[in-house]
């Protein structure tokens, strides 16, 4: 697995996304308060358009989440699932900090089948 920059830290507002285009796709990356980092697929699958990383950040029971700016479908920022339609996910990708920046798995993608959580290298 190959990691690419995406922006340095500390540009990554808290509570606030960024959209990156990594290794052909394009993923939201966000920032909480806590200061951890996440990546997640940006296309939002109720509406068909690129906008998660325009969402709404919080939490739902302790997780980080999104919420859809257009539809407000709440996605977890940990796993993907969409907390409101448990049949409906996007995408997660290994996201990191390194020497103050944003790094993101070129290639990778997290995805969960029968409740396990197993990466996929595309590379």
């Amino acid at each position: 697995m190959s990691w690419m920059t995406v922006c340095d830290y500390h540009v990554l507002l808290p509570e606030r996304g960024a959209c990156a285009l990594v290794d052909g796709e394009q993923v939201a990356v966000f920032r909480t308060f806590e200061g951890q980092v996440y990546a997640i697929g940006n296309l939002d699958p109720f509406s068909g358009a690129y906008v998660l990383s325009r969402g709404i950040v919080g939490t739902r029971g302790g997780e980080p989440t999104v919420a859809s700016p257009l539809h407000k479908q709440v996605f977890s920022l940990v796993t993907g699932a969409c907390l409101d339609d448990p049949g409906v996910r996007v995408p997660t990708y290994p996201a990191r900090v390194v020497d103050g920046r944003v790094e993101v798995a070129a290639g990778a993608a997290i995805v969960e089948a029968a409740g396990e959580r197993r990466l996929v290298d595309a590379s």
